[in-house]
């Protein structure tokens, strides 16, 4: 018998191997326009710098009003003006009056406009009304 590669029945095996380059490459793209994406879908309508506190709890945000440094109001990445803040937050609140009505003004905000909006808040139907703020570091 001579030195022969085949097999018995004359047929050589055949060796399958998958490239798994291309899929990875496909992956990491999806992975990158879905963390992008990501991002942006939660950023709200306008950029503020929070208030520190010591501790905070978490709530689920039904409603946000944002308040600017430039005194606009946003509802909901919506700007509204505040004579028509009552009526928007009416309307958002006719369904669920339960749902919790947050806050966020930049630091820079004025005490009386807080005030305002929480008092149009709670002239809308709003039983649930919170102020946003960030936990800060412990200076002692």
């Amino acid at each position: 018998m001579g030195a022969s590669t085949l097999p018995r029945g004359g047929r050589s095996k055949i060796m399958a191997e998958i490239n798994i380059t291309p899929l990875t490459d496909i992956f990491l793209v999806l992975l990158i326009i879905f963390m992008v994406t990501s991002v942006a879908m939660v950023d709200t309508g306008a950029n503020i710098i929070l208030p520190e506190v010591e501790e905070t709890s978490s709530a689920p945000r039904e409603i946000t009003i944002t308040v600017t440094q430039l005194r606009e109001i946003y509802v909901n990445d919506e700007i509204v003006g505040i004579d028509d803040l009552e009526g928007t937050l009416e309307e958002l609140l006719v369904t669920r009056p339960d749902t919790p009505v947050v806050l966020q003004g930049d630091r820079e905000v004025i005490l009386g406009d807080a005030v305002r909006i929480l008092a149009a808040a709670q002239r809308a139907g709003a039983t649930q009304v919170a102020i946003a703020a960030e936990r800060g570091r412990r200076t002692e």
